[in-house]
């Protein structure tokens, strides 16, 4: 692993650093229904350096770690850590993460060079429990209770400003639940 600083990250460039947003709304599913969760958050990003696997494959990748607060109570409701990983050769953008509730997502996507009208970088990772490649791994007691079949990560990310939304879905309390999550950020 290479922490040398003329690494490029190609598309993962312009989210390194620290970014803070107070406009997240989470939906979550409960047995009746759903709740909504306004939150702040936080999410830090940085750049690790480069990764060769199996002598071929060469990675940039960052580190991140993110910590979400209900606006409500101000008490931590979601803690996430993982990587985000760029294949130059292969065009192939990977998400991986990790929740302490026992569920771990090694997402991705091919990275086509998209830009919103603002010239901003957007990613789109997705995993399934379904897919071969891209899949989603959980304990025995989640497997039971609150499958994750499927997950899906979209990022804006450029001008200082970062927007994401997210959708898990989880089969829970006997239905299907697209529990989604979004929030817009700005660097620090």
């Amino acid at each position: 692993m290479s922490d040398d600083k003329s690494i490029d990250y190609g598309p993962l460039n312009d989210l390194i650093g620290v970014w803070k947003g107070d406009k997240g709304l989470d939906v979550a599913p409960e047995p009746d229904g759903a709740e909504e969760n306004p939150y702040f958050e936080t999410i830090t990003f940085t750049a690790i350096g480069d990764v060769t696997n199996a002598e071929s494959q060469v990675l940039v990748a960052l580190h991140y770690h993110q910590i979400v607060r209900r606006k409500s109570n101000n008490k931590v409701f979601h803690n996430e850590t993982g990587f985000w990983m760029w294949d130059a050769r292969d065009k192939t953008i990977m998400h991986s993460l990790a929740i302490p509730r026992g569920v771990c997502v090694i997402a991705g996507g091919t990275y086509t060079g998209a830009k919103d009208p603002d010239g901003n970088v957007m990613l789109e990772v997705s995993a399934s429990s379904a897919d071969h490649d891209w899949h989603i791994i959980e304990s025995p007691f989640m497997r039971e209770n609150a499958r994750t079949t499927g997950f899906l990560h979209k990022i804006t990310v450029g001008n200082g400003k970062l927007s994401y939304s997210e959708t898990t879905v989880v089969e829970i309390y006997g239905k299907v639940f697209e529990h989604t999550d979004q929030n817009d950020l700005r660097l620090q």
